[in-house]
C-alpha cells in the first residue's frame, strides 16, 4: 500500500514539473509579450510609447533575457511559493489570484457533488429499467446536456431569472459582500448564490456521467456472478449495489479525476457571462495581455489541481476495487 502511494505521489511531482515547463512554453509561443500588448492597448487609445521606453520595460520585467532564463527565474520562485509578478496587475501573482482560489475550489467542489448525486442514481435507474419510458427520457436528456453549452445555458439562465423573478443570477456575492473580508455572513450570502453556476457547470458532466453509469452497468448485469446471485435468491436491489453498482462506478471514479479540472478551468466562458469570481476570467485575462506569470502561474495551479484529482481517484479505486489492493501488494 505504502509503495504503491508512494509511486504515485512520485509521478504526480514529475509531472507537476513537466506541466510547469509546458505551460511556460505555450505561453510564449505567441508573437510579442506583454510589452507589446501593452503598446497595441495604447495605441487603440490614441497613446504610444517610443522605442527606448519599450526596450526599459523590457529589461525592467525581465522580458528581454531568452525564453528558459525566464522559466529557471519562475521555477525557483515556485519552490518557495512564490507564483511571480503580475505586470498588468503590478503586484505578486499570489495577491491576484489568493481570493480567487476559493471561490473556484468550492464552485468546482460543489458542482462536482451535484454531478454525482443525480448522475449516479438517474444512470443506476436508466440501466435496471432499460428501453423504458425513464430510460429514453435520460437518454434524450443526457444527450442534450452534452449537445448545449454550459454558457448558453447561463444565458437563459440569466434571462428567466430577471424576466420571470425579477432575480439577477450572476455573480456570487451580494454587493455589500463583494469585497469585503471573510465572515461567516459573506460565507452564507455565497451559498445563496452558489445553486445557480453550480448547476449551470455541473450539467454536462452529469450528462456524460449518467451515460457512463448506465453502459458499465448494463456490462456488469450481463454478467455470471449477477445470474449466480439471483439463484442464490438475494433480493434484486441488494445485489445491484452491492455487487454491479460497486464495480460499474469504477470509470465513474476515474472520470472524476478529469472533471475536477474541467470545472476549475472550463468554466472560464460562464465565469464571464455570470460574472463570477473565479480563476477563469483572470486566465482569459491573463492570455490576452501576454501577463506571462500570471497565467503560468494559473495553468501550474490547474496542473495542481489535476494530478491531486487523478490521486485521490487512484486512492478511491485502491479502497473500492480488491483487484487493485492485491496488485498494490
Amino acid at each position: 500500500m505504502a509503495i504503491y502511494i508512494g509511486k504515485r505521489v512520485l509521478y504526480g511531482f514529475i509531472a507537476i514539473w513537466i506541466i510547469s515547463i509546458l505551460s511556460f512554453i505555450i505561453i510564449q509561443l505567441p508573437p510579442g509579450d506583454y510589452v507589446s500588448s501593452y503598446i497595441a492597448n495604447l495605441a487603440a487609445q490614441g497613446s504610444s510609447l517610443d522605442q527606448a521606453e519599450a526596450e526599459n520595460l523590457r529589461i525592467f520585467y525581465g522580458l528581454d533575457k531568452p525564453w528558459h532564463i525566464q522559466y529557471l527565474k519562475w521555477a525557483a520562485r515556485i519552490v518557495t511559493g512564490d507564483l511571480g509578478y503580475s505586470f498588468e496587475w503590478e503586484k505578486p501573482v499570489m495577491s491576484v489570484i489568493q481570493g480567487r482560489i476559493l471561490t473556484t475550489v468550492l464552485l468546482a467542489l460543489f458542482a462536482l457533488v451535484f454531478t454525482w448525486l443525480f448522475a449516479i442514481p438517474i444512470g443506476i435507474y436508466s440501466a435496471v429499467n432499460k428501453y423504458s419510458v425513464g430510460d429514453y427520457l435520460a437518454t434524450f436528456l443526457g444527450f442534450l446536456g452534452l449537445a448545449i453549452p454550459d454558457f448558453l445555458i447561463a444565458l437563459v439562465a440569466m434571462w428567466f431569472g430577471y424576466s420571470l423573478f425579477g432575480w439577477s443570477v450572476g455573480g456570487l456575492f451580494s454587493p455589500e459582500f463583494g469585497t469585503a473580508p471573510w465572515s461567516i455572513a459573506k460565507f452564507i450570502d455565497l451559498m445563496k448564490h452558489l445553486w445557480v453556476p453550480v448547476i449551470i457547470l455541473g450539467t454536462a458532466g452529469m450528462a456524460a456521467m449518467i451515460r457512463v453509469v448506465r453502459a458499465n452497468l448494463l456490462d456488469e448485469l450481463s454478467k455470471p456472478y449477477v445470474v449466480t446471485a439471483r439463484a442464490k435468491g438475494i433480493s434484486e436491489w441488494k445485489l445491484i449495489l452491492k455487487y454491479p453498482v460497486r464495480m460499474a462506478l469504477n470509470p465513474v471514479i476515474s472520470m472524476s479525476a478529469y472533471l475536477l479540472p474541467y470545472l476549475i478551468s472550463g468554466s472560464v466562458i460562464v465565469s464571464v457571462v455570470l460574472s463570477l469570481p473565479t480563476l477563469g476570467p483572470t486566465l482569459l485575462k491573463s492570455l490576452l495581455s501576454q501577463d506571462s506569470y500570471l497565467a503560468g502561474g494559473i495553468i501550474f495551479l490547474i496542473g495542481i489541481f489535476t494530478i491531486l484529482g487523478t490521486l485521490i481517484s487512484d486512492l478511491l479505486l485502491l479502497w473500492i476495487d480488491p483487484r487493485i489492493k492485491f496488485e498494490a501488494r
